[in-house]
């Protein structure tokens, strides 16, 4: 095949031949590999402190490791890297086939998962992975075990056709799920190696809908730990004790009032928050357009006692969007201290524990908000209590910074809707997401000039961390289309 000129887009017969092959090779590869993956409980070291003698995540990464190198792509150079003490991640290289172009476009994913939760439909499971109707289920295969065989399907769809690129490399890692703390270590050992990065491909977000490609515009940063207040050294007799000796419950509500003002929701130090940018405003205002109520109709809502449906926050899908994405919002994800019901027998319990998860507007730094926050609940404890905030992470990482992406340029604000049209039958939509992505914020600051397209599979009802997640599968097909073409278009 003859070469092509680098500044001619994809032609409509191209895109439709990559569309093709992508959706051959997902059916043919991608699915079985997906299945595998799900069926093995690959959970991040958080969840799973024994994980190096577990090997769950060893297999999981030689499994997408094997894979990768099977592939017939010229020139293409693996390494499984293992810095001493720390997860492993894979590294992959592929040679540009464009003369002269000096640019490398960085591919991301993650391969660690999240814990089961409980709640499963009878027939699924978090580990029991079952194809229906278009949907994978199963714990990890949308966050985001797809990401590295998407990346290389994209890449193959574009050399098998001759179309020009920049060269790829790929960064896979097995420890997002805890807040990618041995990222940093990693991108300062492979630094010299990444070139010059001027495409960073991230495939760990959402989407607003399955009706077209989006782009994620921002991600919120992230604290999260253990909020642990302690009154005795042991269990006592509540009809003894109570009246006399506070609550470790009520001192915990108590404190966290200093956080979150109850009735609203709102956070109160207005350190954790941030001015919303222009911009952002302006495309929830467009995003809203397109999603309308399906902004808070997608989630499960249970019903109240008088058989209504329980209410989000606000039925504004504006508002909806700008809450969860430019403002700060804690969730208790985990308690302890508690016996179970069956067990809970005229107790006053010693401590109450509470797993915090404090997000955080994008403009606002993690570790700062990490330390106002253990400063704002362990000081002047009411009853002199023992009250702790252990936030997650190691020293120096205790938060994770979000990300505000940059100013589009131009040939990719024209690719991503050339892309989105071509694959999806309708332009490029851009949306800001709730989850925290750390390599974002850590590759704009190393890479400031790069441009970023985040985006990803995790669509309406695909649940991530909960029960029932599934991979969309014929939006992943469509996706993996659409970044080869914008991966073609990159300069």
């Amino acid at each position: 095949m003859n070469a092509r000129d680098p500044l001619l887009p994809v032609q409509p017969d191209e895109a439709a031949t990559i569309g093709s092959f992508v959706e051959q090779v997902w059916d043919a590869e991608l699915v079985p590999a997906l299945t595998d993956y799900i069926g093995i409980p690959a959970k991040s070291p958080m969840f799973d402190a024994a994980w190096q003698q577990n090997g769950y995540i060893e297999r999981v990464i030689t499994d997408a490791a094997r894979w990768v190198e099977s592939r017939r792509i010229a020139g293409l150079k693996l390494e499984v890297i293992r810095l001493e003490g720390r997860t492993p991640v894979i590294f992959f290289d592929v040679p540009a086939t464009r003369a002269g172009s000096t640019d490398t476009i960085c591919l991301y994913g993650h391969l660690d998962k999240q814990p089961e939760f409980n709640g499963w439909r009878s027939d699924l499971g978090p580990w029991t992975p079952k194809y229906l109707d278009g949907l994978l289920y199963g714990r990890g295969g949308a966050d985001d075990g797809y990401a590295v065989y998407a990346a290389i399907t994209a890449i193959e769809a574009l050399d098998r056709q001759g179309i020009a690129r920049p060269r790829c490399v790929g960064l896979i890692e097995t420890c997002e799920e805890s807040g990618s703390y041995d990222l940093p270590a990693y991108l300062d050992a492979l630094r010299p190696r990444l070139g010059n990065v001027g495409l960073v491909v991230c495939l760990d977000s959402g989407a607003g809908n399955y009706d077209q490609l989006w782009l994620t515009t921002s991600l919120r940063g992230m604290v999260s730990g253990v909020l642990k207040v302690e009154v005795l050294t042991e269990g006592v007799h509540s009809g003894d004790a109570s009246g006399l000796v506070p609550s470790s419950f009520r001192i915990l509500r108590q404190v966290l009032d200093r956080l979150e003002d109850s009735r609203t929701g709102r956070l109160l130090p207005e350190g954790f928050h941030c001015e919303i940018p222009a911009d952002r405003i302006e495309q929830a205002r467009a995003a809203a357009q397109i999603l309308g109520d399906e902004v808070w109709k997608r989630y499960p809502w249970a019903c109240g006692a008088d058989g209504q449906t329980v209410l989000p926050t606000t039925t504004d899908p504006v508002e909806g969007l700008i809450n969860r994405t430019w403002r700060p919002t804690l969730s208790v994800t985990g308690v302890d201290g508690f016996p179970a019901m069956k067990d809970a027998g005229n107790v006053l319990r010693p401590y109450t524990a509470f797993k915090l998860s404090l997000r955080l507007p994008p403009l606002v730094d993690g570790n700062q908000a990490a330390a106002a926050l253990k400063t704002l609940l362990e000081d002047n404890a009411p009853y002199q209590a023992k009250v702790t905030f252990n936030a997650d992470g190691r020293v120096g990482a205790a938060g994770a910074t979000g990300w505000n992406a940059p100013s589009l340029a131009p040939w990719l604000e024209d690719a991503l809707d050339a892309a989105s049209n071509a694959h999806f039958g309708a332009p490029c939509g851009y949306i800001g997401q709730g989850g925290t992505i750390p390599l974002m914020s850590m590759l704009q600051q190393g890479f400031p000039a790069a441009q970023m397209m985040v985006c990803g599979v995790l669509g309406p009802k695909s649940n991530a961390h909960g029960p029932n997640e599934f991979l969309h599968v014929p939006y992943g097909k469509k996706l993996t289309a659409a970044v080869a073409q914008v991966m073609a278009a990159c300069p």
